[in-house]
């Protein structure tokens, strides 16, 4: 039986905020080293983090961005959880660090989360829960990632860096009222990285099938089942996008149009974001979408598992949209790099 999650006390987005580096690597960088350029091309180019830029930093201006939205005191968080698969410690939270930093310490509850690429979702779904129990006023999600790829290898073409955040709280102050979540979740080897590895590894012929188009398209068919809806009751619909083909194909099988995902789809020209790709689309809607519009979002984690959501949009959007950066101004805030200084910028070269 099909069960959707939904809080006991009416929750939402009360303030999201988005952070993408600067720095730009062309996918045809990348191909004029590793394959003299042959062979079509996954995306156009991805995004960087500078030499002073990790996940911290990257969760910590998205954040930043997310409360200035909210318009609330940092120290009314109850909760700073953030997902990610590129936490810069392995013994010792991210949380934390994000937390001193906004001014959310030290009474506050904080975390890291992690599955892949859905770790951010995974993070909203359980502050929709705490701020829905009534445990908390606000609580903040964030998914920041800057995923590794090895040289050469396929991912390297797509692992990028980027994150998104949201200060989720009661529904009576939200921008975007949440409707209901649902999981699906199986374990599906398609992506792991062990102890002590550098870069992840990946079963290629599945890392469509069983993995993303079943686990995305199982979710997204039981939510819009489970709530009566179809496509066309959705303004916009965002789904995790490790490349351009892989989202508007499963769009196109759940009847969505490219008009509905095309302001989401952000892939092409900032690369896979990991724990952010989803949710990054979602702040790129919310930067256009206008009050009474539906938002459907359906992430993906490598291991593998979705999160299915919709929101509502209220008319707090529309002032509280213009008191942070919008996602398009740090996709156009581009400045190009080479191979090179990609390879030493991310430690892939190391002189013993």
């Amino acid at each position: 039986m099909t069960e959707l999650l939904r809080p006991e006390r009416p929750v939402g987005i009360v303030g999201y905020g988005a952070y993408i580096p600067r720095y730009r690597l062309p996918a045809r960088e990348i191909a004029r080293i590793w394959t003299e350029g042959k062979g079509g091309l996954p995306i156009r180019e991805k995004a960087v983090p500078g030499p002073d830029e990790d996940t911290v930093t990257i969760a910590t201006e998205a954040a930043r961005n997310a409360l200035a939205r909210a318009q609330i005191d940092p120290a009314d968080l109850r909760a700073v959880w953030v997902g990610s698969e590129s936490h810069p410690y392995a013994v010792k939270p991210t949380g934390t660090i994000v937390a001193e930093a906004l001014g959310a310490t030290p009474y506050t509850q904080a975390g890291d989360w992690e599955f892949a690429c859905k770790a951010g979702t995974e993070a909203m779904v359980a502050a929709f829960g705490l701020v829905g129990s009534r445990m908390a006023d606000y609580a903040l999600a964030i998914g920041a990632d800057t995923a590794q790829g090895r040289p050469g290898d396929a991912l390297e073409y797509t692992a990028a860096a980027g994150g998104a955040a949201f200060v989720v709280g009661p529904a009576e102050n939200s921008l975007a009222v949440l409707e209901a979540t649902l999981s699906f979740v199986t374990d599906t080897p398609d992506f792991w990285r062990r102890a002590h590895q550098h870069y992840p590894e990946h079963g290629v012929r599945f890392t469509g099938e069983p993995a993303y188009f079943h686990h995305i398209g199982n979710a997204a068919r039981a939510f819009l089942e489970a709530t009566g809806t179809t496509a066309a009751d959705y303004a916009y619909a965002v789904f995790h996008q490790p490349n351009a083909k892989f989202p508007q194909r499963i769009a196109k099988s759940l009847g969505f149009t490219e008009e509905q995902t095309e302001v989401g789809l952000l892939s092409p020209v900032i690369g896979n974001t990991y724990s952010g790709a989803a949710i990054v689309g979602l702040t790129a809607i919310l930067d256009v979408a206008q009050p009474g519009d539906r938002i459907l979002v359906v992430s993906f984690g490598s291991g593998a598992g979705s999160d299915a959501m919709a929101f509502t949009v209220t008319e707090a959007i529309l002032e509280r949209r213009p008191l942070a950066p919008a996602t398009q101004d740090y996709i156009r805030r581009r400045t190009e790099i080479d191979y090179a200084t990609y390879t030493r910028w991310r430690g892939k070269l190391v002189l013993k």
